[in-house]
């Protein structure tokens, strides 16, 4: 199947497992919206949205890189709408954010593991449910 003029919203999209899904979706043309909370280069991880754009659209897709933090339910509402109104829908809705921190149970401090918890709880329904209406 080629996902060529198809359209994936990507939520951690920026590096890692979902920068390289979406590249493999440009090499047939897909329409690829990077929703992703790095914007800016980080000291210990490589990519931002827009790295993974120019990626994206070096490898034979279009890419709309979005800000993103899936715990804001308005904006997730709001980069869904941006990812439907540019490519005319949603046909993919891939949730790859998440959140971990690489530190055992009892070397994790209880506020990370709060910041953590409504990220892979809440994060993919929030985009699942705000996404659906614009699926084709």
């Amino acid at each position: 199947m080629s996902l060529a003029g198809k359209t994936i919203f990507i939520s951690g999209g920026s590096r890692g497992i979902g920068l390289a899904i979406a590249l493999r979706a440009a090499r047939d043309g897909a329409n690829i919206a990077v929703a992703a909370k790095t914007a800016e280069p980080h000291a210990k991880l490589e990519g931002t949205i827009y790295t993974a754009a120019e990626q994206i659209d070096k490898a034979g897709g279009r890419a709309l890189p979005l800000v993103v933090d899936i715990r804001d339910e308005e904006r997730v509402a709001e980069a869904i709408r941006e990812a439907a109104d540019k490519f005319g829908g949603i046909d993919i809705l891939i949730n790859n954010a998440s959140a971990i921190r690489t530190t055992g149970t009892l070397d994790t401090p209880v506020r990370r593991y709060d910041h953590r918890s409504p990220t892979k709880r809440n994060g993919s329904s929030r985009i699942r449910r705000t996404a659906l209406p614009n699926t084709r």
